[in-house]
């Protein structure tokens, strides 16, 4: 199975509601797609975000990496696997997101390859995972009901957008979300690096007196603090989740020999993809800690990669936040996951179960 030729596209998708955070505002899910076709006429898919807040990665950033790489993959062997990973890594620096997605377009080759679905290939499992849901921040009456919502749609896991304002409202509008949605719905809140260490210390504190038992808080200060990271999860009883901390394997080390997060968010476009994401959750497995999987603002083709990646190594991730594609409206592909309510379920097709993209615009080949 040789490589024959690498497409690169477009796809726009609304979101339902614009989705808020103490970083950015956003209204649709616009992302870059890989397609890498082998001589035997298989096609693999992939998928990146432009998260420049966050991976700093750009759509145009990403096609421009993409002309230094892709030439170095045409024309090789698909047998050549780990060969052919350290070429997408070792030919740019950063651009984790696109390398993510050559990453995930080629373990879906591979997996076709030997005709077994991806997460069969990573090690097998039940393909079934159950998912939170993202609440934007927002006026409490406004999350209230964007909870009470969800909660109607099947969700018991919400995922609680807060930061870039006063603490005080983040622990009046937790205050509000708890009282109406009951104790046994799981409340995660997600900072995005909006607060002091201070003040993250004044609102977990402030919400452990209220009772309100959060399953976790999710990257409470700027991600490079990891001394204020510690002082957070020192100073509250509350679990402390590392995301924007965490990229690599380095930062994983670090995070767990240091104490200073109780549980690692993984997510293909900040790991730059499947393979160091293995890399990540083995580590965390061998410190006696958990992982969440993650997504960005992505589509079906990621978020399908992610879920085969959790179902492999569902003894350590014990977290799902992929509800990317329930944020949008519609979806661009055929195939992939199939996604009822907070449910996630995967086919036995091969790879990752994507026979096409539907939408794609500004095509590339090479």
């Amino acid at each position: 199975m040789l490589i024959q030729r690498i497409a690169v596209g477009e796809i726009k998708l609304p979101l339902k509601v614009p989705f808020k955070t103490a970083l950015r505002t956003v209204t649709d899910v616009h992302d870059l797609v890989l397609i890498i076709e082998t001589d035997t006429g298989h096609q693999g898919y992939g998928e990146a975000p432009a998260t420049a807040v966050i991976t700093g990665d750009l759509l145009g950033s990403m096609r421009a990496a993409l002309a230094l790489i892709a030439p170095r993959l045409l024309g090789r062997d698909l047998l050549d696997f780990n060969a052919l990973l350290a070429t997408v890594h070792q030919s740019v620096v950063h651009h984790s997101s696109l390398k993510a997605a050559l990453e995930i377009a080629l373990y879906d080759l591979r997996a076709q390859q030997f005709g077994v679905p991806l997460y069969q290939l990573l090690g097998g499992g039940t393909p079934r995972l159950k998912t939170d849901i993202t609440i934007s921040v927002n006026d409490s009456a406004t999350m209230v009901q964007d909870c009470l919502r969800a909660v109607a749609e099947g969700f018991d896991a919400l995922k609680i957008k807060v930061g870039g304002r006063t603490w005080r409202e983040d622990v009046d509008s937790t205050l509000a979300i708890y009282r109406a949605v009951g104790p046994h719905v799981a409340l995660r809140l997600d900072a995005n690096q909006g607060w002091t260490p201070k003040q993250a210390v004044q609102v977990i504190q402030a919400l452990e007196a209220a009772g309100v038992a959060l399953e976790f808080v999710e990257q409470p200060v700027k991600a490079g603090d990891v001394a204020g990271l510690k002082f957070v999860t020192d100073h509250t009883l509350t679990p402390i989740l590392a995301d924007e901390a965490v990229f690599s394997v380095t930062d994983a080390l670090h995070i767990l020999a240091t104490q200073s997060a109780d549980i690692i968010n993984i997510k293909l476009m900040k790991t730059g993809g499947i393979s160091q994401a293995i890399e990540v959750a083995n580590l965390t497995k061998r410190h006696h800690r958990t992982c969440m999987i993650g997504c960005m603002l992505e589509s079906g083709i990621s978020v399908t990669a992610a879920a085969h990646f959790a179902v492999a190594h569902a003894d350590v991730v014990t977290l799902i936040d992929l509800d990317g594609p329930q944020l949008c409206q519609g979806s661009a592909i055929t195939g992939g996951l199939n996604m009822d309510g907070p449910w996630i379920s995967l086919s036995d097709a091969p790879g990752l179960g994507i026979t096409a993209v539907h939408g794609l615009t500004d095509v590339q080949q090479y």
